[in-house]
């Protein structure tokens, strides 16, 4: 094993997180209805986090030694996450953004597997940071679908 590893799972992560991360500003831009401004509000407070997670995401590929995407078209060719295309009904917004948290969480912890493998503690003190708080995410989120 060698940090190569860690630094192409920390790429595939970040290409999802920067999905994500467009998603959010797109359900706060467009979404509509009688729960406008909760979810317009909490979008906007995921996507200023998320903003921050890509980031943090790009500086650690660098100091490990790698390259960040840093075109759109590279984001979207490594990214297993999809865009959304067109405009969902709220609930439908809540409930995409639950799964790709989901799967995001799924890959992080992928991705400390990969970084403990290699004695990388600092990829996984990162990760583990960012995993806990988009888990309490991920758990409000499907709080809200209870309804």
């Amino acid at each position: 094993m060698s940090q190569t590893n860690v630094v192409e799972a920390l790429v595939g992560l970040m290409a999802n997180a920067s999905v994500f991360y467009q998603k959010l500003r797109n359900y706060h831009w467009n979404v509509r209805g009688d729960k406008f401004f909760e979810l317009h509000l909490k979008f906007e407070e995921l996507y200023t986090e998320w903003a921050l997670v890509v980031d943090e995401l790009a500086e650690r590929i660098l100091m490990l030694g790698g390259t960040p995407l840093g075109t759109l078209s590279a984001i979207l060719a490594k990214a297993t996450l999809k865009e959304e295309i067109g405009r969902p009904e709220s609930r439908s917004m809540v409930q995409n953004l639950a799964e790709d948290l989901d799967a995001l969480i799924k890959q992080m912890e992928a991705v400390i597997e990969i970084s403990e493998e290699n004695k990388d503690r600092k990829t996984t003190n990162v990760l583990d940071g960012i995993g806990d708080q988009q888990r309490v995410h991920l758990w409000m989120l499907r709080a809200w679908l209870s309804k």
